[in-house]
């Protein structure tokens, strides 16, 4: 492989002749192979980045900072990256220390050699497009790496969502198909009182939306941003105008209602954001795993556990029980919850050990609020598309239950009173007999009044309000 030789702080270094990426980068791949997951691998930061970078350019030209021709071919490549191209050379690792200088000067570099190309120039010929010069001019890592974090993630929510709104119509329609099934609903795993199936897949329907409201609070918070503050806040190198200027282009830009800060120098310093948005996708988390923990029980089995409902089969499950088929969706979906809140405890540590001015480890939440929103989407639209809309209901099992259980004097409580409906609960405990049979033998209600009391609509308060 050819090389180039470019210089930096350190003096010269050797860079393969094809790659866009320049010195600093190269540094970047001895000093942090952590992962072996490079940034490449989140395509919204990359296009975020390049938005930024677009946006600095441009305000620059405005203010009379760069000549139009660099802010051509600066903002060209930005165009080319946020078209998908040149992505495989942003090689540095998520995991990083400098408070993300690696990937910021990734971007730079990457940048400023494809405009050399644009311009006619060899790469590395940095005397007529300079990576910092040029490219990072009124910048600083500081705000341009964070302004892109928000970037990134703010897209990324917005496809969580979306992925939680098709899982959340799943659930719905199985509400409507299951809303006369009558079953027992269960409290600390023991019979409590009569519902229906429809009314407890509806539950998960409404959990979820009201999650995607509280991730669209969580994410609103992200569209203030403190590009312009350079590095403490205190915008140092970037002349009158240009946060506001840079802040206009990037809004044209992403389309976002982004804002500069108020304060940029506590923005510069806060990650308080980052923080309440995983704390929301903790909640996400923990509450989607509840609803798997329900379907896996729900469907146990099929002759030896609840088996009220039947999940699809998806693969055969195991490679010693012939027959066997395992709740495998919930389960994959179960440990992406798992991972999800680990990642919390991840951005919780770093941002409370961020110093003075600056946390300097917002890679890792990058990486952590990026894991956890990507697997959170597929485990959604994977729960949805092969699980919950295959989903059958055992109504005969169910109903068998809801007959034979104790539970069910509980309905008949205000008919004929408590004691009346302890000892029929207790002989029906000791005998197997259902409790329908001992009311009418003890001659307690009215065969009519019974049938009445026993109605679905009536056991489950179908039609009903339930909020009084």
């Amino acid at each position: 492989m050819s090389h180039r030789i470019e210089h930096d702080l350190l003096g010269d270094k050797e860079v393969p002749s094809e790659a866009y990426w320049g010195a600093q980068t190269a540094r970047a791949l001895e000093n942090f192979p952590i992962t072996g997951t490079a940034i490449s691998a989140y395509p919204h930061l990359l296009e975020a980045l390049a938005a930024v970078k677009e946006a600095a350019a441009r305000a620059n030209g405005e203010l009379g900072l760069l000549d139009d021709e660099r802010v051509r071919v600066i903002a060209e490549a930005c165009q080319e990256i946020r078209d998908g191209k040149l992505h495989d050379e942003f090689v540095v690792d998520v995991i990083q220390g400098g408070a993300g200088t690696s990937t910021n000067m990734n971007a730079n570099e990457v940048i400023a050699n494809r405009g050399l190309e644009l311009l006619g120039y060899a790469k590395g010929d940095y005397a007529h497009l300079h990576p910092n010069e040029h490219v990072n001019r009124s910048q600083s890592t500081n705000d341009a790496y964070p302004t892109a974090v928000n970037v990134a993630t703010i897209i990324a929510a917005r496809e969580l969502s979306e992925a939680m709104e098709e899982l959340q119509k799943a659930f719905a329609t199985k509400a409507v198909e299951f809303h006369d099934v009558l079953k027992m609903g269960r409290t600390q795993l023991q019979d409590a009182v009569p519902m229906t199936l429809g009314q407890e897949f509806g539950t998960y329907a409404v959990m979820l939306d009201e999650d995607r409201a509280r991730l669209a609070e969580a994410a609103a918070l992200l569209h203030e941003i403190n590009l312009g503050a350079t590095a403490i806040g205190t915008g140092l190198n970037a002349p009158p105008g240009y946060a506001e200027a840079a802040r206009r282009h990037l809004a044209a830009i992403t389309g976002l209602p982004l804002v500069t800060a108020s304060d940029l120098i506590e923005a510069t310093q806060d990650c308080g954001a980052f923080v309440h948005l995983s704390g929301v996708l903790k909640r996400i988390a923990v509450k989607i795993s509840k609803s798997c923990n329900d379907l896996r029980l729900l469907s146990s089995g099929p002759r030896a556990g609840l088996n009220e409902i039947n999940l699809p089969p998806v693969q055969a499950g195991s490679s010693i029980m012939p027959g066997k088929i395992n709740p495998v969706i919930p389960e994959v979906v179960n440990q992406v919850a798992f991972e999800v809140i680990g990642n919390d405890v991840t951005i919780t540590m770093a941002a409370e050990a961020g110093q003075l001015q600056l946390n300097a480890f917002e890679p890792i939440i990058l990486h952590s609020l990026s894991e956890s929103m990507t697997h959170l989407k597929a485990a959604c639209t994977v729960l949805a598309r092969r699980c919950v809309t295959g989903i059958t209901a055992n109504a005969e099992v169910t109903r068998s239950f809801v007959e034979h259980s104790i539970g069910l004097v509980t309905a008949l409580n205000p008919a004929i009173g408590y004691t009346a409906a302890t000892e029929i609960a207790k002989e029906a405990l000791a005998t197997g007999r259902g409790v329908a049979e001992l009311v009418i033998e003890r001659g307690l209600l009215p065969a009519e009044e019974l049938a009445r009391l026993l109605k679905p609509e009536v056991l489950a308060s179908i039609g009903q309000d339930t909020t009084r």
